[in-house]
């Protein structure tokens, strides 16, 4: 039958009056996986920080027992450590929500209504691409300017605190052991804060320990490095070329109680607290020969991580979108894509462990962040194309 020329017309007019679609524009069909990716990496990252946080933490429960740590400090401490574990995490989260989000819609035969529809591996792909895009650019956020400067603080704050908070609540006839090579006894305190009867075992210093004792002592407040100031005392020391004891009587004397004072060898700031240029250029002096190679690979580390991110994606999506349809299957590509994540994150601590020993293999953590990603992008979008189903016509002389 010849077409209704008026609603030919009015479906020209409908045409010419659409907006035209947008090339990177979301379809409801991006909207709707992408949606159900956020909702995923929020729900398994926000599940493995927690578990996370709560381990690490049980580390930090002798500052609340022992040393008098409030609750609020403790959680301000432990916290300062989560932007570190979300930078670590996130690239394993990507590959579990994209791997189990796709296998639900492969479950449900959503993909496979999706591929009638004529959507390519590509369609199918973008909005975990997409995730994997937005994990990139948080990894490279978390790793250059968020975790080095929330690691700092927490380096400060625990120093202060095993520095200052264990010497202001010495107790009478207690032996406090204000750090590990710190020890001090306290006879008696007065309501206004003078000891009296010390004994103070000082260790820092390896080749010559210290054992002083005094009258009567005073504690003086300084930041975060405490010292305590001595009155009619002795300082006893051993030589340790002849072994002979020196005994040293002293009417005033101070001992500083921070963890590293007394000791010649200077404290070096943790590689992860540092700035991306301090690590690639330390300034002279600072950095020890020997810990060159910890800097560079920490640095390379820093850049090379977020791009795990699209490669565990492209991973996930190889093992559910390649190959053939199978009605019942698919386990044994689910089960193949979990051992190889687990081998590649197992390698990439080997590769950043040779870097660290060995500079000029560096260029390996670049191999093992892109490699798996190319790889897996040529087995899905380039080895395994499929035809777009075309419209069915029907022949000449038979009605539509």
């Amino acid at each position: 039958m010849p077409a209704d020329p008026s609603q030919s017309g009015r479906h020209r007019a409908g045409a010419e009056r659409r907006p035209p679609r947008h090339a990177f524009a979301l379809s409801r069909l991006d909207r709707y996986v992408l949606g159900q990716l956020v909702l995923g990496l929020v729900a398994v990252t926000g599940g493995l920080v927690a578990l996370i946080w709560m381990t690490q933490s049980l580390r930090f429960v002798e500052l609340i027992v022992d040393r008098g740590l409030s609750l609020w400090a403790f959680i301000k401490l432990t916290g300062l450590l989560v932007p570190s574990f979300v930078a670590i995490i996130l690239p394993v989260a990507v590959f579990v929500v994209v791997l189990f989000a796709y296998q639900r819609l492969a479950s449900d035969r959503e993909l496979t209504v999706m591929r009638a529809c004529g959507v390519s591996n590509w369609g199918l792909a973008r909005p975990a691409l997409l995730l994997a895009l937005g994990g990139l650019v948080l990894g490279f956020v978390l790793n250059i300017w968020v975790v080095p400067t929330a690691f700092g603080a927490f380096r400060e704050d625990q120093f202060a605190i095993r520095n200052r908070v264990a010497a202001f609540l010495l107790q009478e006839g207690v032996f406090t052991q204000v750090t590990d090579k710190l020890t001090i006894y306290v006879g008696r305190r007065d309501p206004d804060g003078t000891l009296h009867g010390l004994l103070i075992d000082d260790e820092r210093d390896a080749d010559s320990p210290v054992t002083v004792l005094a009258e009567t002592g005073r504690l003086l407040g300084t930041g975060a490095t405490p010292t305590v100031l001595l009155y009619n005392g002795s300082r006893e020391q051993v030589d340790p070329k002849t072994g002979a004891l020196a005994v040293v009587s002293f009417k005033r004397n101070a001992i500083a109680l921070a963890e590293n004072a007394g000791s010649n060898t200077p404290r070096f700031r943790n590689p992860a607290e540092m700035s991306l240029g301090e690590l690639l250029d330390p300034a002279p002096g600072t950095v020890q020969a020997r810990d060159a190679g910890k800097l560079v690979a920490e640095a390379y580390r820093r850049l090379t991580s977020p791009f795990t991110c699209i490669s565990y994606a492209l991973l996930a999506l190889a093992a559910i979108l390649g190959g053939r349809f199978r009605r019942h299957g698919g386990g044994m590509r689910l089960f193949a894509a979990v051992l190889i994540a687990t081998g590649l994150v197992a390698l990439g601590l080997a590769v950043h462990n040779l870097a660290a020993r060995n500079v000029a293999l560096v260029w390996l953590m670049w191999v093992h962040a892109l490699l798996p990603g190319l790889v897996c992008a040529w087995l899905l979008f380039a080895r395994h194309r499929e035809p777009v189903p075309r419209r069915m016509v029907p022949p000449s002389g038979v009605p539509a």
